[in-house]
């Protein structure tokens, strides 16, 4: 063997970090302009923190900060950075195979993008308080939308030493998340956590949830050493501080990167119509066999998905957070389709004009 054919044997540096062959051919004209490779390990204030094949760098995102909030660099983007320079810069960032992307606000359009190119998303839900399945739908619509796999992961599993009472939990939970693989894991007696790391040990992984539910110790426990600063939880309703106050991107020493975020007070969706479906793919199925092919499950005769909810088929909870969830997309859509915000108007009209045709024919046709 050559030495110049055993050179390209050996794995790249930023292999750790989740380059591959198919990220080198994209960086290709990048590298012919003298550009270095670099995973965007953290974000902060105009500038980022890179791992490159020479080491951690960090460089300024002048030239990468578009008006677009959803164009700009974010937690686990590769990006081109200027091989030498003081200040260096980011010159560009490659196409992101994924996207975890929420609202900034219900009252807003704008989207945040949280992090790029993920593989799996982790959503970390705290056994310590009353489940919120509603959220749980919230996160899991996201998590489709983005491209990645989610899964579902109880924390703090060791506070519920009933067995059945941790069966029904995770019962519920999984009625919540169909096709999602939901784990329960303790970072104090360490159960789980030898799944959870062959899971993660794969691809690039967010963690994802509310402050308090655990995230920085699962993050330290896939770790092996306290990296993230922890804190204890409120006893009254189990919400914790904000430990985590920047997306960070580690490498993991069994493999895979793990993004660890910030905890999320509100998780708007942001044009998330398919992950919706996805997460209620039980109630499509239903509606598929309805009278009317668009039936909105009120009242319309032939309505195969209330038949579900009378059969006791469909948890009526289910139904009712699917309108909820497609009735806050379509708001934040219509805020910036034209098209869309005309039809939902002509809606509005037509309903208005036949509640008032109703309302006068019960007053015996008087105006």
């Amino acid at each position: 063997m050559t030495l110049s054919s055993s050179l390209s044997a050996q794995p790249h540096a930023l292999a750790p970090y989740g380059w591959d062959e198919a990220w080198a051919a994209e960086f290709a004209p990048y590298a012919a302009e003298g550009l270095l490779p670099g995973r965007v390990v953290r974000v902060d204030r105009g500038q980022c923190d890179l791992m490159t094949e020479r080491g951690a760098v960090r460089a300024d995102t002048a030239f990468v900060t578009p008006h677009d909030p959803l164009r700009v660099i974010c937690t686990g983007d590769w990006a081109a950075v200027e091989a030498t320079g003081n200040p260096r810069y980011v010159k560009a960032y490659l196409p992101r195979r994924t996207a975890f992307v929420r609202s900034t606000s219900s009252q807003r359009s704008e989207g945040q993008i949280l992090a790029a190119n993920v593989d799996h998303a982790i959503i970390a839900v705290s056994l310590a308080v009353e489940l919120d399945l509603g959220r749980i739908e919230r996160f899991l619509a996201l998590a489709w939308e983005s491209g990645a796999q989610p899964l579902v992961v109880l924390t703090k599993a060791d506070l519920v030493p009933d067995p059945d009472t941790l069966g029904h939990l995770v019962q519920d939970v999984q009625t919540a998340a169909p096709g999602v693989q939901v784990l329960t894991v303790s970072s104090h007696t360490g159960e789980g956590t030898d799944v959870l790391s062959a899971v993660v040990s794969d691809g690039t992984s967010v963690l994802l949830g509310i402050s308090g539910a655990g995230k920085s110790t699962l993050a330290n426990a896939l770790l092996g050493e306290d990296v993230m600063d922890v804190r204890a939880t409120r006893g009254v309703d189990g919400k914790g501080r904000h430990t985590t106050t920047t997306r960070n991107l580690l490498a993991l020493p069994g493999g895979g990167v793990l993004i660890d975020t910030p905890g999320l007070r509100g998780v708007g969706l942001f044009d998330a119509e398919a992950g919706v479906g996805q997460v209620f793919s039980e109630i499509e199925d239903y509606a598929a066999d309805c009278r009317f092919h668009d039936c909105a499950h009120q009242a319309e005769p032939g309505c195969a998905v209330r038949a579900a909810v009378a059969d006791g088929a469909l948890p009526e909870r289910r139904l009712e957070s699917y309108r909820k969830l497609l009735r806050e997309n379509q708001r934040i859509v219509a805020k910036t389709d034209a098209r869309l915000r005309a039809e939902i108007r002509r809606d509005w009209r037509a309903k208005a004009a036949e509640g008032r045709a109703n309302h006068a024919a019960k007053r015996g046709g008087r105006a």
